[in-house]
């Protein structure tokens, strides 16, 4: 039973990380209809940016984060004025493929500079310390990534419910015409939309370089992850892609504890089967409100 129970807590501290690396996809589609092929190799990159950010200054992952989230922020903002909202005027697969060409750019790119070896952003003792509760033994990093998840969606829904750039972002994403007739720039919103996506990415990609080794080909099984759990919460649904992430999380965990090779497997059956019976999610884009 205490295994059980482990095992759920596990799953959930796991959903948290897939939730948070999820947001930033969803976010992309909600607000820019851009399903984002990239995704997963910018996460990848906020975690070199750390990386080359704590070489530099000698700080901590988790105090050079404060660094990175202003820089990819501003790296999505432009990213989307100069390339994206040109492919945006030329119909949905326009942006599909440019931002499938990126990700091969990246690979190059990030493979030339770093090379194809695997680093990891040091946190010291932090990274194995963990909350001991009787038999159960929850460590503090996982915990961090999950209370980070929970804030972020906190201030992101203030912001969408809470201040006039959330009221345009729901009446561009409504009805994008009307809204442009009434006199709002959609090409900044969808600029300063991909900034915001991109902050996400930024946080997620810092907390993934803590937890985990990367190389530049690290992206293409984040993109996936990120990818399952915004489908199983529902396309655009940004509450649903915090319950697609810990529904993909804890199906992980069961599947690790049937057996060492079952984890990602149960994790892609799980999405399997919400595609085949229930495709639209667990939450449609029409009930969520950011």
């Amino acid at each position: 039973m205490i295994a059980w129970i482990d095992t759920l807590i596990q799953g959930v501290l796991l959903g948290g990380f897939f939730a948070l690396s999820g947001l930033g996809l969803s976010l992309s589609f909600g607000i820019m209809h851009i399903v984002n092929i990239a995704h997963g190799d910018f996460l990848v990159v906020a975690a070199y940016l750390c990386l080359v950010i704590c070489g530099l200054f000698g700080l901590n992952p988790l105090l050079a984060i404060i660094i990175v989230i202003p820089l990819m922020f501003l790296f999505g903002y432009a990213l989307q004025k100069t390339i994206l909202n040109k492919g945006v005027d030329g119909g949905e697969l326009s942006p599909l493929l440019i931002t499938f060409g990126l990700s091969i750019i990246l690979h190059n790119l990030l493979q030339e500079f770093f090379s194809a070896d695997a680093k990891s952003l040091d946190v010291g003792a932090f990274e194995v310390a963990s909350l001991n509760i009787g038999p159960l033994h929850i460590g503090w990093l996982p915990i961090t990534i999950l209370v980070t998840t929970l804030v972020v969606y906190y201030i992101l829904h203030q912001i969408m419910e809470s201040t006039k750039f959330g009221m345009i972002v729901r009446a561009t994403v409504d009805d994008p015409e009307i809204t442009s007739l009434m006199g709002v720039d959609t090409k900044k919103i969808n600029c300063l939309g991909m900034g915001l996506s991109m902050t996400i990415v930024g946080i997620a990609g810092t907390l993934f370089g803590i937890k985990s080794s990367f190389f530049p080909l690290a992206g293409g099984l984040q993109l996936l992850f990120a990818f399952e759990a915004v489908i199983i919460g529902g396309m655009g649904s940004i509450w649903g892609t915090l319950l697609g992430g810990m529904s993909l999380g804890i199906a992980q965990t069961i599947g690790y504890r049937i057996g060492s090779g079952w984890g990602e497997f149960a994790g892609h059956l799980v999405f399997f089967l919400f595609l085949l019976l229930k495709p639209s999610g667990l939450l449609s884009k029409e009930t969520q409100h950011a």
